[in-house]
């Protein structure tokens, strides 16, 4: 196995349909435009999605046996830094990756470890027959003494350095984990899809051409996976009451539907009872499902939209990087909000806000977004302009930084 300057470690490594491979992928990207090689260790399922000859199938799977193997490839990198990647879902919510950075050390590994916690404060171990009482006990006793975490054992401890993506899981390391403030870092992540340079009133002919819909259609643009949590059921509900005073509405519904979080049957169910929804509602002229779409495809569609919206049944925050898209691409939003809702959002300035699941009132803000241009040039100024701190440079650079921080060379 060749040098690498920089070995990640990911879950499942399927850019098109994890969002967590996706980012990985991306900084991958920008870190090889900057000199920096990569690679990538993962299950060798995963490698059968790819091409990439720096992917590297490792393990089977993420049992305690799989570290082995995994120590003995991550040994063999000989990289100048580790970087694991971690979202419990991409390893199957197994944890045997909790022991990873310590028996590493254990083994003679000297290189910088780091990992970026994109998911926290939900998921905790809790084995069957053992007294819930004692577990507790346990894991409490060695958070405080700095030891392990509680939710992830090693895993942040023997960090060296700890990246989150959103200030409420910033928080919660501080509180569970005070002694590690100083090596917590929060990185924003950034939008799903970039923005493709393109002559945007052309956009809007050639997709309104290419759907069958006249000039003069005012295209409302749904963009993300198509899963049952994304609200798709209440928008087209609420659609059916905007489309009775506003005949000149429609509706996309821009992303795929296969995710490692709705595999190949249960994606094709999911579609399959969308079609039959939009049917029954008697939006089938109205109403546009594109499936996955590459990139270019998706700006370009965004590019032809005139307001965004994420209905999602828990609400949007900034770790919705389908949110960061629209505003990237300088559309009016309406969304959904969080409960709490998300401290960096200042919604009554970005983004037009509805309660999940209400179909009135998701009704009532297209109906008044779609009469009222000002709105909507409004919001779309102010998110534009907001989107521009969360972006791919930005990204790079604070990574750099922190790499370098813990002994990585620097160009």
């Amino acid at each position: 196995m060749s040098m690498s300057d920089i070995a990640f470690v990911a879950g499942s490594y399927q850019p098109n349909r994890c969002g967590v491979a996706h980012y990985t992928a991306h900084l991958r990207d920008r870190l090889a435009q900057r000199g920096i090689p990569s690679l990538v260790l993962t299950t060798h399922s995963a490698t059968g999605f790819t091409k990439d000859k720096t992917v590297l199938g490792t393990v089977n799977d993420w049992h305690l046996a799989d570290l082995i193997p995994l120590i003995r490839a991550i040994h063999k990198t000989n990289a100048s830094l580790l970087h694991i990647q971690h979202a419990a879902g991409t390893y199957g919510f197994d944890r045997a990756l909790f022991l990873l950075p310590l028996l590493l050390k254990q083994t003679g590994w000297n290189a910088p470890i780091i990992t970026t916690v994109h998911e926290y404060g939900w998921w905790e171990w809790q084995p069957k027959g053992i007294p819930p009482q004692f577990i507790e006990w346990l894991k409490t006793w060695g958070q405080k003494r700095g030891w392990w975490d509680r939710e992830d054992g090693f895993l942040l401890t023997q960090s060296d350095a700890i990246i989150t993506t959103t200030t409420d899981i910033e928080q919660m390391i501080h509180d569970r984990l005070p002694h590690l403030k100083a090596k917590v870092h929060r990185i924003p992540i950034a939008a799903n899809v970039e923005v493709t340079p393109c002559d945007r009133l052309q956009a809007r002919q050639a997709i309104r051409q290419r759907l069958g819909w006249s000039e003069n259609t005012a295209i409302v643009a749904f963009f993300g996976f198509l899963h049952p949590v994304k609200g798709l059921e209440t928008l087209l509900l609420a659609f059916q009451q905007v489309y009775l005073t506003h005949p000149q509405a429609r509706l996309l519904l821009i992303g795929g539907v296969e995710t490692l979080a709705l595999p190949k049957e249960q994606a094709t169910q999911y579609w399959n009872q969308l079609c039959s929804k939009i049917t029954e509602l008697g939006l089938g002229s109205v109403v546009h499902m594109t499936g996955y779409l590459d990139a270019k495809h998706v700006s370009t569609y965004l590019a032809a939209s005139d307001i965004g919206v994420l209905p999602f049944n828990h609400g949007v925050t900034l770790k919705s990087g389908s949110l960061l898209t629209l505003m990237a691409h300088g559309l009016p939003i309406i969304a959904s909000h969080a409960t709490p809702p998300d401290p960096q959002l200042n919604h009554s300035t970005l983004v037009k806000t509805v309660a999940p699941r209400q179909k009135a009132q998701l009704a009532t803000a297209l109906t008044e977004l779609l009469t009222h241009a000002p709105l909507q040039q409004h919001l779309a100024a102010a998110s534009s302009e907001f989107s521009q701190q969360f972006t791919w440079p930005r990204i790079v650079d604070a990574h750099m930084k922190i790499y370098q921080s813990v002994g990585y060379p620097s160009q």
